[in-house]
């Protein structure tokens, strides 16, 4: 047990590192436009990633770097992507609200709230005609759920009986707004359960317990369980985007919330295992190492060049 949470430190400090290293690379100019950041949610991309096939189809939000990652993007096209150069992921056209990277499974974000969920059903529905039997997963917020594309695509994958794994990041923030201010019922896990879906809440900064929920209903899906809901109760330590100056926050939250953040929770729990503190700091030493040199080299890559703009454009 103490390796796995070794490893899943690891993982979630390679997401850690490399987020912050996107936010000192907007403050520096050399990241543009709207960059939103999945500091503090770490544990559900790596529990939940851990627990799909190659197969599978993964579609994320604009706060998608996380997952891109842990479905085993490499970070320097990662990084070359946000940083718009010609060697980046999809060659620096998607930036950091809209890179995909299929070939690892991860079939991209989408800037618009709630958007990857019916995008996901699609994909599952294909799936069960072209043979692959692939499982799609679809990641999004709390606010999200409130979106009527969201709850149409739920509704018809419980009636089609599709593989379909709904991931609500619940960071009780609807952006801006606190979700008690957004809905009248905060039990997210109400509504898919009124369309006959499995429907778990579990504690989204423990990248264990997600594996092996995910893992569970990933394999009820595939046997023709049909769709499931997972509400992952996290946090993020960030605005809601880079330059947000969060002046919504209540007084000693952020205090709180990095008690209880995925990366201080396995820390504390490694420690109290008896893990010699030099190998706790050494699993956020070679992460930040890694992304450094990523950003460094990706920094050197040439930028992606504006006449192909209307290039490799599918509608």
């Amino acid at each position: 047990m103490q390796e796995q949470l070794l490893a899943d430190l690891r993982a979630m400090w390679r997401i850690r590192a490399f987020e912050e290293k996107a936010q000192a690379l907007c403050g520096t100019g050399d990241i543009r436009g709207s960059v939103h950041l999945c500091i503090g949610q770490e544990a559900g991309p790596v529990g939940a990633c851990t627990a799909l096939d190659e197969v599978d189809a993964l579609f994320a939000t604009y706060r998608g770097h996380g997952w891109a990652i842990a479905r085993g993007t490499p970070l320097r096209p990662l990084m070359a992507e946000l940083l718009g150069r010609a060697t980046g992921v999809n060659g620096g056209r998607g930036g950091s609200a809209y890179l995909s990277a299929p070939e690892h499974g991860f079939h991209g974000e989408n800037s618009i709230v709630g958007a990857g969920a019916p995008i996901a059903v699609g994909a599952a529905l294909a799936g069960r005609h072209d043979g692959t039997g692939r499982v799609a997963a679809t990641v999004f917020g709390d606010g999200a759920m409130n979106q009527g594309a969201v709850h149409e695509a739920m509704n018809f994958a419980a009636a089609a009986q599709l593989p379909v794994l709904f991931l609500c990041e619940n960071n009780r923030w609807s952006e801006l707004t606190p979700i008690r201010e957004a809905v009248h019922n905060q039990t997210l896990t109400d509504r898919p359960q009124a369309l006959g879906m499995t429907a778990v809440r579990i504690d989204g900064n423990d990248p264990r317990l997600i594996r092996e929920t995910v893992t569970d209903l990933a394999e009820a899906a595939r046997e023709g369980g049909g769709p499931a809901f997972v509400e992952l109760t996290t946090q993020r330590l960030v605005g809601h985007y880079v330059g947000d100056m969060q002046t919504y926050r209540t007084r000693g939250e952020l205090a709180e919330d990095r008690e209880r953040e995925p990366v201080a929770v396995a820390v504390r729990r490694l420690a109290e295992a008896g893990v010699s503190a030099a190998e706790i700091q050494a699993a956020e030493n070679d992460a930040r190492e890694e992304v450094e040199l990523a950003a460094r080299a990706a920094l050197a890559d040439p930028p992606a060049d504006a006449n192909s703009v209307r290039e490799h454009i599918y509608a």
